[in-house]
């Protein structure tokens, strides 16, 4: 340790690394966001996620370890990714998550750290991952009622997922906690007043989330689709809102009711696409960089990382990745394809 000090001090200071080129697509997108799914497993299946008897799972050596998403996200940090948001699969079901989050802020190049679970086991969890520096949460709880709750995650849960809720809200280290409803018609329409009043009452900002194309069962319709539009108006029924200016590359259109108790969010992928200013990027469990959530194409990662690939090689490819991002998901176009992976495969 002496002779690399004395190393050291023979070289002079160190010279600071020069700015690096933003990581920009080649419509001129600046990218700036990751999604990292830490697993693909989950203890709910959604209707709109998996099928029934479950997925086949990844093998534990084909999973990104700890170190090698620290890594990449150090890679991407320094081209220009600043916001990152931890998902799965379910992600509090991999071990020690708290060890990751405080990996990443370890890092000082993410400002923004955040965390999409399904709230079964929050409660127990949420001291330690404010502890360890998570800066918002997202909590998917798709009905309020008991019964409708476990006809659609087909798991009897409402509960444990209110208990965590609870738990995450008392801790001030987290910035914001948002509830996220995937809307599908003739199930969601009924609940609009549970769910505006959770909004009002909690301090929880609710969104619902359009149904896609990404579900295991492979049945996705366009007729399931309850449109962002058609939320807002039945809503307007019982709760004059009032729209709140959109943040560039914002995911959610954000209404706060008039009498300024609560926001509500929708969000719009099949109706109201916000393809034109997305800065994210998303990475799988097993290594797989996507630039759009219905990418038919991916970039390996994980085999590179393993074989050796120094960081200037790693960050070569994630930049051509990223000059072939999509223009659009194409949804609502002739020809669209499903790509193979479902939700829970890719991570929201």
């Amino acid at each position: 340790a002496s002779r690399a000090a004395a190393r050291a001090l023979d070289q002079g200071p160190r010279k600071p690394r020069m700015a690096a080129e933003p990581l920009t697509d080649s419509h001129g997108r600046r990218v700036s966001d990751l999604r990292i799914s830490v697993t693909d497993r989950c203890n709910f299946r959604c209707q709109y996620c998996m099928p029934a008897e479950g997925m086949d799972w990844i093998e534990r050596s084909g999973i990104l370890t700890y170190e090698e998403i620290e890594r990449l996200v150090g890679i991407l940090g320094s081209i220009g990714i600043d916001a990152v948001r931890l998902t799965g699969g379910e992600p509090l079901v991999r071990r020690e998550l708290p060890e990751l989050i405080g990996r990443i802020k370890g890092l000082g190049t993410i400002r923004d750290l955040a965390l999409t679970t399904n709230g079964y086991l929050l409660e127990r969890h949420a001291e330690a991952l404010a502890g360890a520096g998570l800066d918002r949460i997202n909590v998917s709880i798709d009905s309020l009622e008991r019964d409708r709750f476990f006809r659609l995650t087909r798991r009897d849960a409402l509960p444990q997922v209110l208990a965590g809720l609870e738990a995450v809200m008392a801790q001030p280290g987290i910035g914001s906690v948002k509830v996220n409803a995937v809307a599908i018609r003739g199930f969601t329409e009924v609940e609009l007043h549970r769910f505006c009043d959770l909004a009002r009452t909690s301090g929880c900002q609710v969104r619902f989330i359009e149904f896609m194309p990404l579900d295991g069962d492979r049945s996705w319709d366009p007729s399931q689709v309850l449109t962002g539009a058609e939320l807002r108006v039945l809503i307007e029924e019982f709760h004059a809102l009032e729209e709140v200016e959109r943040e560039p590359s914002a995911t959610a259109r954000v209404f706060r009711f008039a009498d300024g108790q609560g926001e509500i969010g929708f969000i719009s992928p099949v109706s109201e696409p916000f393809c034109s200013d997305c800065n994210r990027l998303r990475l799988t469990a097993d290594g797989k960089l996507r630039t759009c959530l219905f990418s038919l194409n991916e970039t390996d990662l994980l085999g590179p990382l393993r074989d050796g690939t120094d960081d200037a090689g790693i960050e070569s490819m994630i930049r051509q990745a990223v000059r072939g991002k999509e223009l659009r998901h194409r949804i609502n176009e002739p020809g669209f394809q499903q790509p193979d992976r479902t939700m829970s495969a890719i991570g929201g």
